[in-house]
């Protein structure tokens, strides 16, 4: 029997804990998940390593899984946008049973191996796309459907189970086991299993777009400020990466079109925003490198 469905031995009378032991089976159980990923950082530091080049050479990342998983996929994806910058058309999601599914769980769609290779031919993967399979079992169907499919199409899979030798993670390029064991509810995936690969994804994906120049320091300076809240965050961003005081920062950003990255270099070298545009674009959109560009020039 999977790990991930075996029944716990700690908590064999769980329906019986009163309410404030019941909160502690759960969010002590949680920890676990932490350790689970920190025991798999030198796989997922090599899927960093290995997606760098394919995302430099213009790949995108596609994310392929089922029930919670597939979930898990789409909120990373949806979230690299706000957060980065990072085109939608560059960050795919596919959730067996299809959108709906999001929202309402489609039975059986998760066995259809291909459907899901269907699915991933449908999007056109190629050899610079990083691929995403995420079960947490290791075995769902549509997943290693999607997952064979890619790989004929040369695309660079990386593979996410919560069970050791996992067929999704054996298969993949590269495999990263989560071994978060029994939930504290028999097979209740979207327990700690599913918090270790939240975890795992924010790590990669946040990893990636750190190599690809989204962040300076820990600011993430390619936000959009799509709304009054991002805005103002704009704004403190582009204060403390400066020192100027808000008003210029202000200022400075409706210039640029609340671009921080452009704001913060031409704070920082004296240019003009069509100055900072053209060093960023020559530095590969590297603030760090912009910045120590004009000091050589």
């Amino acid at each position: 029997m999977l790990k991930t469905e075996t029944p716990s031995v700690r908590h064999a009378q769980l329906d019986q804990y009163a309410d404030a032991d019941l909160v502690g089976a759960f969010v002590d159980d949680q920890l676990q998940a932490v350790h689970a990923v920190r025991r798999a950082a030198p796989e997922i530091s090599a899927a960093i390593a290995a997606a760098v080049p394919r995302l430099q050479a213009g790949g995108r990342l596609l994310y392929v899984g089922a029930g919670t998983s597939g979930r898990l996929g789409v909120l990373d994806s949806v979230e690299l946008y706000p957060t980065f910058s990072w085109p939608h058309e560059r960050a795919v999601a596919l959730l067996a049973g299809g959108a709906g599914a999001m929202f309402q769980a489609v039975e059986g769609a998760e066995d259809n191996a291909e459907q899901g290779a269907e699915d991933i031919k449908a999007v056109t993967p190629g050899p610079h796309d990083v691929v995403f399979l995420l079960a947490a079992s290791g075995g769902t169907p549509y997943v290693l459907g999607a997952l064979a499919a890619a790989r004929q199409a040369g695309a660079l899979t990386i593979g996410i189970a919560n069970n050791r030798d996992a067929p999704v993670a054996m298969r993949a390029d590269i495999g990263i086991t989560l071994d978060t064991g029994e939930e504290v509810i028999s097979g209740s995936t979207r327990l700690k299993a599913g918090t270790s690969q939240k975890i795992a994804l924010n790590t990669i994906s946040s990893a990636l777009m750190v190599r690809l120049h989204k962040v300076y320091g820990n600011l993430m300076v390619d936000l959009q400020a799509t709304n009054a809240k991002l805005v103002q965050r704009a704004v403190r961003l582009t204060m403390h990466a400066t020192g100027v005081d808000e008003a210029t920062a202000r200022a400075t950003l409706e210039q640029c079109r609340y671009h921080v990255k452009t704001a913060i270099v031409a704070l920082l070298n004296g240019q003009t925003p069509e100055q900072a545009e053209a060093v960023l674009a020559q530095a590969g959109g590297s603030v760090r490198a912009a910045l120590a560009s004009d000091r050589t020039n």
